[in-house]
């Protein structure tokens, strides 16, 4: 048996995978992020650690009912939220109680000084690195952070560690990370598959603060007996390297060939495209992230709001839906879709810019924020849930659009994510995206799929990742429909002459 863990922003989820690949059980820790300033987004790996070893014991129960003992158990590995910045001094204690997580932006200045200082064009750092996102979020600059303002802090630091590494840590007493979590870094060079001197020197860094890089599949040790002790498994289980969750879930989600994509849709969405070259744009700037498939890389462009730009609409319109879900023991989204089922394409006029969470590189400025255009006093509630839907369908075309010209992409995309449940929004997304969507039966779970893969890999309980394809299967297809196609072709229009119009307020 395989344990993966997905160590995500909200919490830890521990699945049981069996050697087929088959989930046989899952459960889910909560964990805190703090706001303690403007832009600061932080969590405790202390708190990490605990997810870890409660959601263990807590799977281990569930292991139980089905018969499974904690020694049948032979090995485990990890997917983390990317960029993460663990300060450890020389005997490897985390020296600081809260750290910064991947959409902490704190470091602007320090990312603004670099490139005044060092002379490296922002667009060379781009094509060097991969690092799409507002470079403040990569960890380089989170170092220097504190190297400006912890100074006696950042004096003790022997290593900085990411987010599964250093539970990793713990587990096995080893420090290392792999490719795919490197990348993250902000000097890591992408075509080279190794730590970017010409940039950590600049910096004023040492290399040595960064962990060795191993493969994903790499076994990095067996359990220390107190964390065997501690999780209640056997001392003999491999822990092997893992990967960053944006390249596990593309793994899991089946995109572990050149030309696979696949689509999240969730809080944020994005369409990431498996290929053996980094698919770079100083336009759109994908983010790319080395693969934990050797020899290929994930590059992906996300919307940064629109699950939650959802939510909002449930939140904001539809008070009187969440109460009837409420009594009814019903699912809200299902009754918003409901009524926007009585609406028609294009939803009567009315378009919806989901903007709400700030704008991507797609945007013209990331001060975009989100509108309702087109209204009128004919237009009902389902016509506003429908434009919310279609708003975010159509801004995930721009991001399709954009890989289109970069790589020939598949016809098809694999979707994951809660946004992928109802069958008619999966029909709004084939039609507006022009491409086959299908469900696949991972769900939510890819992340957690891709690092047992990697484990069992690693462990040689697979001998290579095409049996991946064997544990994916279609539950639903949905096919762009030609006419309605055409009517968001047009309205595609629309959508970008109201972006530029919005980005310009």
């Amino acid at each position: 048996m395989i344990i993966s863990y997905d160590l995500g922003t909200g919490g830890n989820k521990a699945s049981l995978f069996d050697t087929d690949g088959v989930g046989l059980a899952s459960v889910f820790e909560h964990y805190e992020t703090f706001y303690p300033a403007i832009n600061r987004h932080e969590q405790r790996p202390s708190d990490w650690w605990n997810a870890v070893v409660r959601s263990t014991h807590r799977l281990l129960i569930e292991a139980n009912t089905l018969g499974i003992a904690p020694e049948q158990i032979t090995c485990l590995a990890i997917s983390g939220h990317s960029l993460g910045c663990v300060p450890l001094d020389s005997y490897g204690n985390v020296l600081r109680e809260t750290t910064p997580i991947w959409s902490d932006s704190r470091a602007t200045d320090e990312a603004t000084a670099f490139f005044e200082q060092s002379k490296i064009n922002p667009d060379e750092w781009y094509q060097r690195t991969g690092n799409g996102f507002p470079a403040a979020h990569y960890t380089l600059f989170k170092i220097l952070w504190y190297k400006n303002n912890e100074p006696e802090l950042f004096a003790q630091i022997s290593k900085i560690a990411g987010t599964k590494d250093y539970i990793n840590y713990r587990l096995t007493g080893v420090l290392a990370t792999d490719y795919s979590y490197a990348s993250g870094l902000g000097a890591y060079r992408l075509t080279d598959w190794a730590y970017d001197e010409d940039l950590i020197q600049p910096a004023g860094l040492s290399s040595s603060l960064f962990p060795r890089i191993v493969p994903s599949t790499e076994v990095i040790g067996t359990l220390k007996s107190n964390a065997a002790d501690e999780l209640g498994l056997s001392a003999k289980t491999l822990v092997v390297a893992g990967g960053v969750d944006n390249s596990c879930m593309a793994l899991g989600a089946g995109s572990f060939k050149p030309g696979r994509l696949y689509a999240s849709f969730g809080s944020s969405s994005w369409i990431a495209v498996a290929d053996s070259k980094p698919l770079l744009d100083l336009r759109s700037k994908p983010y790319v992230f080395t693969h934990v498939i050797t020899g290929q890389f994930v590059s992906a462009l996300s919307i940064f709001s629109s699950g939650t730009t959802f939510r909002w609409v449930r939140d904001q319109l539809c008070r009187d839906l969440v109460a009837r879900s409420e009594q009814e023991q019903s699912d809200v989204y299902e009754l918003m879709i409901n009524e926007a089922k009585q609406s028609t394409t294009g939803a009567n006029g009315v378009l919806f810019n989901p903007t709400l969470g700030g704008g991507s590189a797609l945007d013209l400025s990331d001060k975009i924020r989100g509108a309702f255009l087109g209204l009128d006093l004919s237009h009902t509630r389902g016509d506003l849930i429908r434009a919310a839907m279609e708003g975010i369908a159509l801004n995930l075309r721009l991001v399709l659009d954009a890989f289109r010209k970069l790589s020939p992409v598949q016809n098809r995309m694999n979707i994951v994510g809660g946004g992928a449940k109802n069958a008619f929004w999966r029909q709004i997304y084939a039609d507006a995206l022009r491409i086959d969507v299908e469900k696949i039966n991972i769900g939510q779970d890819a992340a957690a799929l891709g690092a047992a893969a990697l484990a069992a890999v690693g462990t040689g309980l697979w001998n290579d990742f095409s049996k991946i394809d064997s544990v994916l299967t279609a539950e639903d297809r949905q096919t762009p429909q030609e006419q309605i196609a055409k009517q968001y072709d047009q309205l595609l229009l629309q959508f970008q002459q109201d972006a530029r119009f919005l980005s310009e307020r």
